[in-house]
């Protein structure tokens, strides 16, 4: 948080923080984001929660395994008073205490998605209030590559590039590969505290620059290692017959450690902005009756959509993750291809507890520019 969002932060929590902030699950997008995103913020803001209606829209309402892990992770990490939050529960009190940097182990217990249990602990660890020199460490157990959830690959690709433009060093490492039903992986983040200089310009992604590599990868967990490959050759063709010149391209095969089965596909695409590099990345899970050539058509589709289709920087997932990383660095704007429902009712959620104001202005129909302004 820069030294002047963190004071006006500091001032809205003192005035706040003992007023709990009730909170009602079905708004908006009405899933676990909400859950995820209000415990982070009520850590970093001192301020408490109350929420109800939680998924109330879902088939199986309350918390389900992976967001009572959120809940229990995030009340080890900042000593918190938790009431009422139990499986299958549609509502529960959270209440702060100071956050602790440490090494922390968390087991989801099913293959729930680790990523989005550490998303919701890492905007907390980046701020802990301890010697800046110390780094925290997170292992979580469950599913790495889990449909409805950003991949290990996504996080590692795209989202970690995308904090370390704000000055947020965080380093995921995939220690056993994990997919549905079984689960079974682990993920390990080392989270630097966050210590912005006074002197940073708030982030402005805008404009994309030259396109510098387009990278495929497929990776297989204890199936046949030419499933990748077919992937692979059928993704870069329908580039190549789109017009993407065959330099640009580069493809990899991996082979996953794990229990179980599972196939997962993803394209890094690159494009030169300002004085960086901009990652976007898109994934596939592989499905059953589903053909290798199909899976890597799909890749495609999605990339070339992102390339001939519009001008924005931000695809769908990374707009979404950006938001709260920037309302806590001095704001910034970027360029997006789609306002989601997760977007807009993230924006909502993180302007009921942080003095920012966020913006979304439509360029065209492809390409919205958002302000979020500390």
């Amino acid at each position: 948080m820069s030294n002047q969002s963190a004071n006006n932060a500091s001032a809205h929590t003192a005035s706040t923080k003992s007023v709990t902030l009730k909170i009602d699950g079905s708004t908006g997008e009405g899933g676990g984001q909400i859950i995820r995103t209000a415990l982070s913020l009520s850590m970093l803001t001192g301020i408490p929660i109350e929420m109800f209606n939680i998924r109330a829209g879902r088939a199986k309402p309350g918390l389900m395994r992976q967001h009572l892990m959120c809940v229990q992770a995030s009340q080890q990490i900042s000593n918190a008073s938790v009431s009422g939050a139990t499986l299958g529960s549609t509502s529960f009190r959270f209440a702060p205490n100071a956050i602790k940097s440490g090494d922390y182990h968390f087991d989801i217990g099913s293959a729930g998605s680790t990523s989005l249990v550490l998303q919701t602990l890492l905007p907390a660890l980046l701020f802990a209030n301890t010697d800046p020199n110390i780094n925290s460490t997170v292992s979580i157990k469950g599913g790495t590559h889990n449909p409805l959830a950003p991949t290990t690959d996504f996080l590692q690709q795209a989202f970690v590039p995308a904090l370390a433009k704000l000055g947020m060093h965080v380093d995921i490492e995939c220690v056993q590969a994990g997919f549905a039903p079984i689960g079974g992986g682990v993920i390990k983040a080392t989270i630097t505290p966050f210590m912005r200089r006074a002197d940073s310009k708030p982030l402005t992604l805008t404009k994309r620059g030259a396109l510098t590599n387009i990278t495929l990868v497929a990776s297989v967990l204890n199936l046949e290692y030419d499933i990748g490959k077919r992937e692979l050759a059928s993704a870069k063709s329908v580039l190549l017959e789109s017009g993407v010149d065959d330099s640009l391209i580069t493809t990899k095969a991996n082979k996953l450690d794990g229990i179980g089965e599972g196939n997962t596909c993803y394209a890094q695409v690159t494009h030169e902005c300002g004085d960086h590099l901009h990652h976007e990345i898109f994934t596939l899970l592989g499905e059953k009756r589903t053909s290798a050539e199909k899976m890597g058509n799909r890749l495609a589709g999605l990339v070339k959509r992102y390339l001939f289709k519009t001008d924005a920087l931000a695809d769908e997932y990374l707009t979404d993750q950006l938001l709260l990383p920037l309302a806590l660095s001095g704001g910034g704007q970027f360029t997006a291809r789609v306002i989601s429902e997760h977007t807009k009712t993230q924006s909502w959620l993180i302007e009921q507890f942080l003095p920012v104001k966020i913006a979304f202005d439509t360029i065209n129909d492809s390409q919205t520019l958002v302000q979020i302004v500390c």
